[in-house]
């Protein structure tokens, strides 16, 4: 296996791989002295963070204030974010992610990081509605739930939850393998050997709200809190901002497994050996006693300085430090995990793909960038992202071409493949999944453009298919994703969409709808268009093919 793919798999293990520590000089460095007009910096500090710290970004005023720092945050996704420093191509004097565990997992990683320093702190916590807290006792002060118990909620439908996708985020990967540790019942590191399948299996059966991003998931969350979901696992922070931001039908009552949780703890990275004087002043900023207390009660993470933790003891629960969960650095724990979780354990995928044939695709490379997305997602791309990106077992797939009108709509399924298998068996469940995935291939290369845009009704349509497929399969994860370049100028208009979409039952609400933009779409009509399917829009204008699946995937 090549050395990409290994860094690919330690990126996506996110924090379970026992690293070498590097950190800064044992030396002290003085606070610099307070200066009252701080020179402009000649040049920016860049540092490359991930999404979820864009609640941070008000330090750039604050740190050029303090020390004269043009510090200048530029947001990336995890996974985008750790491959672009792992490859020298980040162009950031530094890095600023959840944890630097995934980073630091190679020699590679460890090189390209000259400094760090922990910043702030969230424990992984699961939020679970009050009313449900309360009714399983789940409250109470000595109920010190494990990560078995959270599995057997789940395996009995008390508990339904909302998570990042385990295979693109650090939130996922680690709730399941908090899951995995309890089942095991070891307290050190474990190994493949110990994966316990029935627990994984138990844990995802109350899996109902998936997705990759948290700002996403949230806003399903405040509209499918009581209905489908009653729970949100998720960083510590996040969940109190959401308590705290009035959003929501009833608080969340945090819940912290007994045996351990896994931590963010923020490191600020140094990767430009020629700023580390810029670096060592906006490290010393960021660990006063001011910029402690101000991420504290804007972000509601937990300081790192004990003395600052003191003083916002109001605002975070006493329960939230907990024992950290050993994780074990077997490279085969979590390349057979990640696989088994899209092959086997998650709610198998049933989509809906909604293809722009018309005469505008022809022009601009458009109908190629279309035939090279369904080639991704039929296993064309070997790569990490490929892998997380393309069709897995069980999953149900139909293709609805459109133009003036929808049409040719075809099917797809994938074999399962028996779990384990081994030999010629082995070898027969994968010709049979190629199989499948050729006749996708093919059918992309088959497409032709012509005609007006019906894009409207080929969603409606396509939706009320999937309604009647969730009506007889209702064990499937559905969604609709629909591929167009330009606005709509056939059939149904986006009033006529929303006026139909309301007569519709309410079962509907659990299938998104994505949409993939090329070329001139109308942008501001199909957000209206998610907004009111509870999907989202995928710039593949601006935006890499592998990038908006990987994407997509992690919301299926």
């Amino acid at each position: 296996m090549k050395f990409k793919w290994w860094m690919g798999v330690a990126a996506l293990a996110l924090a379970y791989v026992v690293v070498k520590k590097v950190g800064r000089s044992e030396a002290p460095v003085a606070a610099p002295a307070a200066v009252s007009a701080p020179a402009v910096a000649e040049t920016e500090f860049k540092v490359l963070a991930t999404s979820d710290l864009r609640d941070v970004q008000p330090l750039e005023e604050m740190v050029k204030k303090a020390t004269g720092v043009n510090l200048r945050f530029k947001f990336g996704g995890t996974m985008e974010s750790t491959e672009a420093v792992l490859n020298g191509e980040a162009k950031a004097d530094a890095a600023w992610f959840a944890n630097a565990k995934y980073l630091l997992s190679s020699p590679q990683g460890q090189g390209r990081v000259k400094l760090q320093e922990k910043i702030m702190l969230s424990p992984i916590a699961v939020g679970v509605s009050e009313s449900d807290a309360k009714k399983y006792g789940w409250d109470r002060a000595d109920a010190k739930l494990t990560w078995s118990d959270i599995a057997a909620a789940a395996r009995t439908g008390k508990l339904r939850y909302a998570l990042s996708n385990p295979a693109t985020s650090n939130q996922g990967f680690m709730a399941l393998m908090g899951v995995v540790a309890s089942a095991g019942g070891k307290a050190e590191a474990l190994n493949a050997a110990d994966v316990d399948r029935g627990a994984i299996a138990d844990f995802l059966k109350g899996y109902k709200l998936p997705g990759d991003n948290s700002t996403y998931l949230s806003e399903q969350f405040i509209l499918q809190q009581g209905t489908r979901v009653n729970a949100f696992i998720n960083y510590e922070s996040w969940l109190l901002s959401l308590n705290a931001s009035g959003k929501l039908r009833e608080k969340l009552h945090l819940i912290y497994p007994f045996e351990g949780v896994s931590t963010a703890d923020y490191p600020f990275m140094l990767l430009d050996e020629a700023r580390r004087a810029d670096y060592l002043k906006v490290v010393d900023y960021l660990k006063s006693d001011a910029a402690q207390l101000w991420l504290a009660r804007q972000t509601l993470r937990r300081p790192i300085k004990q003395d600052i933790a003191a003083k916002v003891e109001e605002l975070l629960p006493r329960q939230g430090l907990q024992v950290e969960l050993p994780f074990s650095p077997d490279r085969a724990l979590a390349d057979g995990l990640i696989a088994a979780y899209l092959n086997e354990f998650r709610t198998p995928i049933a989509s809906t793909f909604v293809l722009d044939t018309s005469g505008s695709m022809a022009g601009g490379g458009r109908r190629d960038q279309l035939v090279q997305a369904l080639h991704y997602i039929a296993g064309a791309d070997s790569s990490l992202t490929g892998r997380i990106a393309k069709l897995t077992n069980r999953e149900r797939l139909w293709l609805q071409p459109f133009a003036e009108n929808p049409y040719g709509l075809v099917r797809f399924e994938l074999p399962a493949g028996k779990v384990g298998a081994k030999g010629v068996q082995e070898q027969a469940d994968s010709e049979a999944k190629q199989a499948v995935l050729a006749e996708v291939r093919d059918k992309a290369e088959r497409l032709r453009m012509k005609g007006g845009t019906a894009l409207y009704d080929a969603v409606f349509e396509s939706l009320q298919h999937m309604l009647a497929e969730r009506e007889k399969s209702p064990g499937y994860q559905y969604s609709v994703v629909a591929f167009t370049d330009g606005e709509n100028n056939q059939g149904r208009n986006l009033e006529a969409f929303k006026r139909d979409y309301a007569a519709l039952p309410e079962d509907v609400r659990a299938i998104p709808v994505f949409m993939v933009l090329f070329g001139e779409a109308n942008e501001a009509d199909l957000k209206a268009l998610v907004k009111i399917t509870g999907g989202r829009v995928f710039d593949a204008r601006s935006t890499p093919l592998y990038t908006v699946f990987k994407d997509i995937r992690a919301y299926q």
